[in-house]
């Protein structure tokens, strides 16, 4: 198998103290975390589990923040979601103060990309050393929960739910993250489930302020694209996964799976409070909902 050529290069903590007594209160953990693979699976999980991937923010017209306060506010002290850029510098600050190596990744999604077109990097994910060995962490990608993996060609899996991981070096973009299986937890058919699909791309080159700035930019504003056309939330539950997608609401639990049609700003403001445990008012429920 190939391995991964990593920068030693780490990015500093910026920003204020961070608050890990709250993170991991957040996240509905405690008592020390091993610096492991196995300590870096449970806080993935944990993170995953309690904080919903959404772009609400967007779609109440208030931009994506980047500071660090800002974002330990929103998704620790309101108990708000976000999407990678958020989540992702979010755990990064949390891997630091816990006392993991690790420092941002960029990467490019393919996953529904437009054909013959490259993407830009618009996705945040993470690198964490473990024994001299690069592994990636990601809580910031929507869908299912994916398990950190070590930076090595290879097959990973199948997990609980049938899913099975592949990381390939690609030539062209550096190393691609694919994934097989499950059509409950992405909006593929049955035929697309049956082959490997291509997530994202990412390189283990170093990544800087600018380059998180210019990506969260172009996510949240760029006219047309999904984060800024419909509203979103995803959350992996313990026995399945919650997706609102606009006015469609899709949740499996265990073998049973709902779907229904929200009606009403009452149903979005009660969709996420039951189902993301995320509050939000009345009047940003009629928002999203009119969105």
């Amino acid at each position: 198998m190939r391995s991964a050529s990593v920068p030693p290069d780490i990015m500093p903590e910026q920003g204020q103290d961070f608050d890990l007594t709250a993170y991991l209160r957040r996240i509905g953990l405690d008592g020390p975390i091993p610096i492991s693979a196995e300590g870096l699976a449970r806080l993935v999980q944990a993170h995953r589990m309690a904080i919903p991937f959404e772009n609400l923010d967007i779609v109440l017209g208030r931009g994506i923040s980047l500071a660090p306060q800002a974002i330990f506010d929103k998704l620790v002290h309101a108990r708000r979601g976000g999407y990678c850029f958020e989540q992702n510098a979010l755990f990064d600050r949390a891997l630091k103060a816990l006392g993991f190596d690790g420092r941002p990744l960029m990467g490019r999604v393919w996953f529904r990309a437009e054909q013959g077109i490259v993407p830009p990097r618009t996705h945040q994910l993470e690198l964490v050393m473990l024994n001299e060995q690069p592994w990636i962490a990601d809580v910031g990608f929507g869908g299912s929960l994916t398990p950190p993996l070590p930076l090595v060609e290879g097959e990973y899996g199948p997990d609980s739910d049938g899913l099975r991981f592949r990381l390939r070096h690609d030539d062209g973009h550096g190393w691609m993250f694919e994934r097989q299986g499950a059509t409950h937890f992405m909006e593929i058919t049955d035929d697309e489930a049956a082959i490997w699909q291509e997530q994202y791309s990412f390189t283990t080159d170093s990544v800087f302020e600018a380059d998180r700035e210019m990506g969260n930019h172009w996510t949240s504003t760029r006219p047309n694209t999904r984060f800024t056309s419909i509203a979103m939330a995803h959350r992996i539950m313990e026995n399945g996964y919650a997706s609102l997608s606009g006015n469609r609401l899709k949740v499996r639990n265990g073998g049973d799976i709902l779907l229904a049609e929200m009606k009403s700003a009452a149903d979005i403001r009660n969709a996420l409070h039951r189902y993301f445990d995320m509050p939000v008012s009345d009047e940003e429920a009629a928002h999203i909902f009119a969105f």
